[in-house]
């Protein structure tokens, strides 16, 4: 083989292993949105996409990935909460409200992020039911979040991260229910 064919061949496997590699991320959110109609086909391959595992990654793999990113969320969520609770937030009534509330789901979020660590670990270990159970349990804590928030009477400041946490988490479990 002439030494100017290497480059091209290589390239087209490269092309054909990503061409694969977005192929199965996409079918895989084809079945995850057509066996549970809370998953988002568009998020769901926008998200497992930009992971670095999601190349060559089957269903099982994917699910992974979805915790991987939970748990990301969950740990930015906490980072935000954070920081949010160093600005010190308002003066007075609402700023003490707000600072509560922050610290409570700085805890909760930390909470689950060792839930969807358990989950990726659960699921790693091909133990689905648990897996899906951590999962589940994380659905909740982003949700008890949204409820401490609605309880002091203001919107909630981490809703971004509720959001996503509770559409990963969904994903992550209409994945297992696809490979168990």
């Amino acid at each position: 083989m002439s030494p100017w064919w290497k480059p091209l061949l290589l390239a087209t496997a490269a092309l054909a292993a990503l061409l694969a590699a977005d192929a199965t991320v996409d079918t895989t959110c084809k079945a995850a949105a057509a066996t549970d109609d809370r998953v988002d086909y568009g998020f769901c391959v926008s998200e497992l996409s930009k992971h670095r595992d999601s190349p060559g990654a089957d269903a099982w793999g994917l699910a992974k990935v979805a915790a991987n990113l939970g748990v990301n969320n969950a740990g930015g969520a906490v980072r935000d909460a954070e920081a949010l609770l160093a600005g010190q937030p308002g003066a007075g009534a609402d700023g003490a409200k707000a600072r509560a509330a922050l610290g409570q789901c700085r805890r909760l979020y930390f909470d689950m992020e060792l839930a969807l660590a358990g989950a990726y670990d659960e699921i790693d270990a091909r133990e689905y039911a648990a897996g899906k159970e951590m999962a589940v349990e994380g659905i909740a804590l982003a949700r008890r979040c949204d409820a401490v928030f609605a309880e002091a009477g203001m919107p909630s400041l981490l809703a971004r991260r509720a959001e996503y946490a509770q559409q990963i988490t969904v994903l992550c479990i209409a994945i297992t229910d696809l490979i168990e």
